[in-house]
């Protein structure tokens, strides 16, 4: 499928803005993960402003795309994607992780629900077999929708992650997409380093997925990866692109910061 110009620009704005907002709601003087946002940043933006089916004025639709953030130490780019799509007031950004805040530093399901988030993660490993029990449970229930979870590469060491891939090959799941961030990144360094996994793309594909690699920051082949996802049963995109070093869960001076938000404050 081929995709003009115009709808790539567009989205690479949005994810800009994702950025930007991801910058604002970590503030000055004080960690967030900024690193592991940034990198999944495109593919946010293309999941919440062109493929996914969502209504913000009609949150719990039954028949929605689901997104499940399993690698939730990330949830400020969630919640920076939900702001901009309008499940909330973009001011609450400046919140996130205050005491009082429906914005905590994971995704928490009953604080955040009814904002569009959909399940309570970031105890690394469970979120695809929480994708696997909701697409399941949708087809079970008649209900035609997508669920796309989205993981981190040093989130595969959690043994749980495979059991869920191998329950997604064996219940022929074909409205669940599993994202792996590819980033080669990890809170204390390098992925190889800390946990080789050797091939990931392999290791998929060894449990029944259909692979599709792509460059995470080209929306054109970003965009490619999920339409093609489409066509097949047990669907996988492997999203390959380094994050810079040393943003894993970092603070920002106010150097930094202004710098950021002059960078990404683009054309959205």
């Amino acid at each position: 499928m081929v995709f003009d110009k115009e709808v790539a620009g567009r989205l690479e704005d949005k994810a800009n803005a994702l950025r930007k907002n991801v910058v604002m709601s970590v503030g000055v003087n004080y960690p967030g993960h900024i690193g592991g946002s940034f990198s999944a940043a495109d593919i946010m933006a293309a999941l919440y402003f062109h493929k996914m089916k969502h209504d913000p004025k009609n949150r719990y639709m039954p028949d929605r795309d689901r997104l499940v953030l399993s690698k939730g130490h990330i949830a400020i780019l969630q919640y920076a994607a939900l702001a901009e799509a309008g499940y909330f007031p973009m001011e609450d950004l400046a919140k996130t992780k205050q005491l009082s805040s429906f914005l905590q530093g994971h995704p928490d399901l009953i604080k955040s629900g009814e904002y569009g988030v959909e399940a309570g993660t970031g105890s690394l490993g469970q979120g695809l077999s929480i994708g696997v029990g909701m697409a399941y449970g949708l087809r079970m229930d008649g209900i035609f929708c997508k669920v796309y979870v989205i993981l981190g590469d040093g989130e595969l060491a959690e043994g749980q992650v495979w059991e869920a891939a191998m329950a997604a090959n064996t219940f022929g799941l074909d409205n669940l997409v599993a994202i792996v961030d590819k980033n080669d990144k990890q809170a204390q360094g390098a992925v190889k380093d800390r946990f080789d996994l050797g091939g990931i793309p392999e290791k998929w594909k060894a449990f029944g997925w259909h692979v599709i690699e792509i460059n995470g920051h080209d929306m054109a082949d970003v965009l490619k990866g999920l339409y093609g996802a489409d066509k097949f049963k047990g669907k996988g995109l492997d999203i390959a692109e380094a994050h810079p070093a040393g943003m894993h869960n970092a603070s920002l001076t106010k150097e930094q910061y202004d710098q950021a938000m002059a960078t990404f404050g683009g054309r959205a």
